[in-house]
């Protein structure tokens, strides 16, 4: 029997958010909150201010608007949508209130904790749906919750998730059911980040990026390094699964702008595994717990059009974990064990 969380206690479920609507106005709107974020775009806010309204939301939203239209239903956002099948299932699980929020968009953070207090919670669990850290998906989420916490009520947060065996056993799982008849290779790929965020979360500040095996360096920056937790993470899927080294690779989506990212890049991998004998390709992304733009239309898509294009025969997209009920039972493990222990 499920022990249940403490009377007056609920769950805050914070994911990166989704616009309105596919109309170019609210996607302006959307990417202007998103990109004005310090810990998303980290240069003095006169410059990002220059950079966001002179170079970006100028011609992005349009382009944007059309990529969104290609996977909104009559629902609307995958991500808003299946986020908010999540919460429903995770309150079923816990017996205990549920709120969602957006980090950027609607639900916002402040309206999930009003609807949090109006059902009586005074110690709020945070949950971003981060498996791994970035100051661009977890840090930019705490400080949003502190900066709206009533004081009268007190939280825990719920720490990424990377190493989790519910995590892990949830995807690994969901990846052999995914599995088709014939596959030759899995890929992982997970949302890129820019470099020079880890080496700004590098507490030590000499270990990130400067040597070629440092993720493999036992130190503690590990603890703060979305690397470190994304090569974890792959390692922990892949021994759920029971694969060899050779069987699968991990590569980083999404990158913008100038700067370097973290590399391999997933279009540059799409495009080279043809030509490595690797015909029949699975792709799996779990940087992400709910389906999104990301998910559905980048590798959905334009990745399954780049690898198809360069000689691929076959390309299957694994679903995210969305409302998978191993998912739901072991994220509601870690919140009753979070509650027990804060």
């Amino acid at each position: 029997m499920h022990s249940e969380l403490e009377p007056n206690s609920g769950i805050l479920l914070i994911n990166l958010g989704t616009p309105d609507s596919t109309d170019i106005a609210d996607l302006r709107r959307y990417l202007g909150e998103f990109l004005m974020d310090p810990f998303v775009l980290s240069a003095p806010t006169i410059i990002r201010a220059l950079i966001v309204y002179g170079f970006i939301l100028p011609f992005r939203p349009r382009k944007s608007a059309e990529a969104y239209a290609s996977i909104w239903t009559d629902e609307g956002s995958p991500l808003l949508t299946g986020s908010q099948k999540l919460a429903r299932e995770l309150a079923s699980e816990l017996h205990a209130p549920v709120a969602l929020s957006m980090r950027y968009g609607n639900p916002s953070i402040e309206a999930g904790i009003q609807d949090l207090a109006a059902q009586g919670v005074e110690h709020v669990i945070v949950v971003p749906l981060y498996a791994q850290h970035a100051d661009s998906t977890v840090t930019t989420s705490i400080r949003a919750v502190e900066a709206v916490l009533p004081g009268t009520m007190r939280h825990s947060i719920l720490p990424p998730f990377y190493a989790a065996d519910e995590h892990s056993q949830a995807w690994g799982e969901l990846i052999k059911q995914n599995l088709p008849a014939q596959w030759d290779h899995i890929l992982l790929s997970y949302h890129g980040v820019p470099e020079q965020h880890l080496r700004k979360a590098d507490p030590t500040k000499s270990h990130c990026l400067q040597t070629t095996d440092c993720c493999n360096v036992a130190s503690p920056a590990h603890s703060t390094c979305y690397r470190h937790q994304v090569y974890a993470t792959s390692s922990n899927i892949a021994a759920h699964i029971g694969l060899t080294d050779d069987q699968y690779s991990v590569s980083f989506q999404s990158r913008l702008g100038p700067l370097p990212w973290l590399s391999p890049y997933t279009d540059q991998v799409l495009e080279e595994l043809p030509g490595q004998g690797i015909k029949h390709l699975v792709v799996a992304s779990p940087a992400f717990v709910v389906d999104n733009l990301e998910t559905l239309e980048e590798i959905g898509m334009q990745g399954r059009e780049t690898f198809l294009d360069a000689g691929g025969e076959s390309f299957h997209l694994v679903p995210c974990l969305n409302s998978d009920p191993l998912w739901v039972s072991g994220l509601a493990k870690m919140c009753r064990e979070k509650a027990a222990a804060a």
